[in-house]
C-alpha cells in the first residue's frame, strides 16, 4: 500500500491546470450507453474511478478504449444488462447505468453501490423516479433489478424529489431521454454535473431544457447518436488548489477552470480577507499578505457552498484568525477528517453538525490517514503548511478523485513524495 510524505511547512504558489471533472465524466461515460455505435469523449481524467466506470462498461459488452485523456466507448446492440457487486461495490456512481439500460433495453441489474465511507448513499430517489417512468423495481439479493413489460417503453412523467440529489437527477435524466412523452423533473440538481450531461444528451439528440434550473422538462426521443464532448474541468479540483493558498500562505492561480463555478468558494475566501483576482478561465488566489480571518460557512446544494469542499475550507480555517464556523447540511457527519487534523494541532470541536475551529499559529507534521476522497486532500494540503514531516496513508482514496495530485503540487513548490508503506 502506497502513502505520501511530505515535509513543510512551504508557501505554495506558481499556476496549475484544472482536469477534466470525475463527477461529470462519469454520467457521460454511462450516457454513451443510450445509443449504438462509437462514442468519444476528451478531457477525460485518468483516475481509479473512471477506471472503474470502464471496466464496468466492459462487463455490460461495451468496448472501451482509455488513450490518454481521450476515452472512445462503442456500446454495441445487445450488451450485458448486469452491473456485477465486485465492480459497484468500490463506487456509488456505478448506479449511473441504470437508467442508459433500462431506458435502452428494458432491464438492468445492478448492485446496490458502494464509494466514501461516510454517511448512507440511499439510492430510493433513484428508484423512486425510475418507478414513476413505468418500471418494475425489484431488490434482491443485494441488487437492484429493474424491468419493463416485453416490448415496453417507459413514459413520461411529472417527478418531484423530496431532496435535490444529482445522482438520482442524472440516473433520471438518462432514463428520461428515451421515455416516451414529456417528462418534468422537479426539484432537480442545478449542479454544472447535471448541466454538461444535459448538454451532452442534447448533442446526442435528446430533447431538454431547463438544465441549471430546479426544473428540467426532457421530451423523450425515439434514438439518440453517439456522444461527441470535452469534459469541462473539475470544479472541486480548482476549489481544492484555490484553498491551497491559505493553507500555505502562498498565492496559487489555476488556470482552465470556470470562474462562474466557484462564486461561493470566492465568497468565503473574500470574506476571510483574501486578495482574488479572476479571468475567463482562471482564479487567483494570493495569501501572501497575511492570512485567512475567521468565516461562516453552511453547506448548500449548489450554487451553494460544496459539501465536497467542507474538508479543504476546514483545513484553512485551522491555520485562520480567529474561531471559524463550518456547518454541514448535505451530509450530517461528514467528520472523519476532523480527528486526522487534529492530529496535526488543529483545534476543532464539534457540535451536531457544525465544526468550530479555533485558528492555530501553525499546524505540525504527524502521521494521519486518508478517511475518504476530500478528507484526502484536505489532509494533503495541511501537511505542506505544517512544520515538520507529515505521512498520509490510504492514499488510494486520492487516487480515486486526483490525477497526479503529487506532480501538480511539487510544480507549486510542495516537498511530497509517493513511496510504499513498509
Amino acid at each position: 500500500m502506497e502513502r505520501f510524505v511530505i515535509e513543510g511547512p512551504v508557501r505554495l504558489g506558481g499556476r496549475v491546470r484544472a482536469g477534466g471533472s470525475k463527477n461529470t465524466a462519469l454520467p457521460l461515460v454511462c450516457a454513451a450507453l443510450l445509443a449504438p455505435g462509437e462514442s468519444r469523449l476528451t478531457n477525460v481524467p485518468r483516475l481509479r474511478d473512471i477506471r472503474t466506470m470502464i471496466r464496468v462498461l466492459e462487463t455490460l459488452g461495451a468496448r472501451c478504449v482509455h488513450d490518454g485523456h481521450e476515452l472512445s466507448i462503442d456500446a454495441r446492440e445487445g450488451p450485458g444488462r448486469e452491473a456485477p457487486y465486485d465492480l459497484v461495490k468500490t463506487m456509488r456512481a456505478s448506479v449511473y447505468v441504470l437508467g442508459p439500460l433500462l431506458a435502452r433495453f428494458g432491464e438492468a441489474r445492478v448492485s446496490l453501490p458502494g464509494g466514501c465511507a461516510w454517511g448512507p448513499r440511499p439510492v430510493d430517489l433513484h428508484l423512486m423516479g425510475m418507478e414513476r417512468l413505468g418500471a418494475r423495481i425489484d431488490l434482491e439479493h443485494g441488487y437492484i433489478h429493474a424491468t419493463l413489460p416485453p416490448g415496453g417503453r417507459l413514459k413520461g412523467d411529472e417527478i418531484t424529489f423530496k431532496i435535490s440529489s444529482v445522482g438520482a437527477t442524472a440516473n433520471v435524466l438518462m432514463a428520461a431521454v428515451l421515455a416516451k412523452g414529456r417528462t418534468t423533473l422537479r426539484n432537480a440538481a442545478r449542479e454544472p454535473d447535471v448541466v454538461a450531461l444535459a448538454n451532452g444528451l442534447v448533442r446526442m439528440g435528446a430533447r431538454i431544457s431547463g438544465q441549471g434550473t430546479d426544473t428540467i422538462t426532457v421530451d423523450g426521443v425515439e434514438g439518440l447518436a453517439p456522444l461527441h464532448m470535452s469534459v469541462p474541468s473539475d470544479r472541486i479540483e480548482v476549489g481544492t488548489f484555490l484553498t491551497a493558498a491559505p493553507i500555505t500562505g502562498g498565492r496559487v492561480r489555476v488556470e482552465g477552470c470556470i470562474p462562474a463555478e466557484q462564486r461561493a468558494l470566492l465568497a468565503v475566501l473574500r470574506e476571510g480577507g483574501l486578495a482574488i483576482s479572476e479571468g475567463e478561465d482562471w482564479i487567483e488566489v494570493d495569501a501572501t499578505a497575511g492570512r485567512l480571518r475567521a468565516v461562516e460557512m453552511v453547506t448548500a446544494p449548489y450554487p451553494g457552498f460544496p459539501t465536497d469542499m467542507q474538508a479543504q475550507l476546514m483545513a484553512a480555517c485551522a491555520v485562520a484568525e480567529g474561531v471559524s464556523t463550518l456547518t454541514e447540511t448535505i451530509y450530517l457527519d461528514r467528520f472523519t477528517h476532523v480527528a486526522e487534523l487534529r492530529r496535526l494541532g488543529a483545534q476543532i470541536r464539534l457540535d451536531g453538525n457544525v465544526a468550530v475551529v479555533r485558528g492555530v499559529d501553525r499546524l505540525s507534521g504527524a502521521p494521519v490517514m486518508a478517511t475518504d476522497l476530500r478528507a484526502s486532500a484536505a489532509l494533503i494540503l495541511a501537511g505542506c503548511g505544517a512544520e515538520g514531516v507529515t505521512t498520509l496513508s490510504r492514499i488510494y482514496h486520492i487516487d480515486r478523485g486526483y490525477e497526479r495530485i503529487e506532480e501538480k503540487l511539487a510544480a507549486l513548490g510542495a516537498r511530497i513524495r509517493r513511496e510504499e508503506e513498509a
